[in-house]
């Protein structure tokens, strides 16, 4: 079965840095799409970045020149560097990938990671 696990969030002052990874396992064929998603207290969860197979990437404005977000294909694993962090970054941290698996294609989740920033 195919699993996303997140790590590497936690409480840091503002400017600081943080670095989330996420590696997949199982029966994984070919990853697609990966990407990062937040959600905040009392909003609804948004992208924050994503990056294709061909290495594209997509920021939301608000975090253009701060995170930046690679992957590893070999391990199945992408990361998300974030710079220069504001309390507006607070928030539960997902990952996620499209995904080719042993039992086809389809969409998968971690299960969150809390990011923390405070002023």
């Amino acid at each position: 079965q195919v699993r996303l696990v997140e790590s590497g969030g936690g409480l840091v002052q503002a400017g600081g840095s943080l670095r989330l990874s996420c590696a997949a396992s199982g029966r994984i064929l070919s990853i697609n799409t990966m990407g990062w998603y937040r959600q905040a207290p009392g909003k609804q969860r948004e992208l924050v970045a994503t990056i294709t197979s061909a290495s594209y990437t997509n920021y939301a404005d608000s975090v253009k020149g701060r995170f930046t977000i690679a992957r590893d294909n070999p391990k199945n694993a992408f990361t998300l560097q974030m710079n220069s962090l504001k309390p507006d970054d607070t928030a539960v941290y997902y990952c996620h990938a499209h995904l080719i698996g042993a039992q086809g294609m389809g969409v998968f989740w971690g299960q969150g990671t809390q990011v923390t920033v405070s002023s």
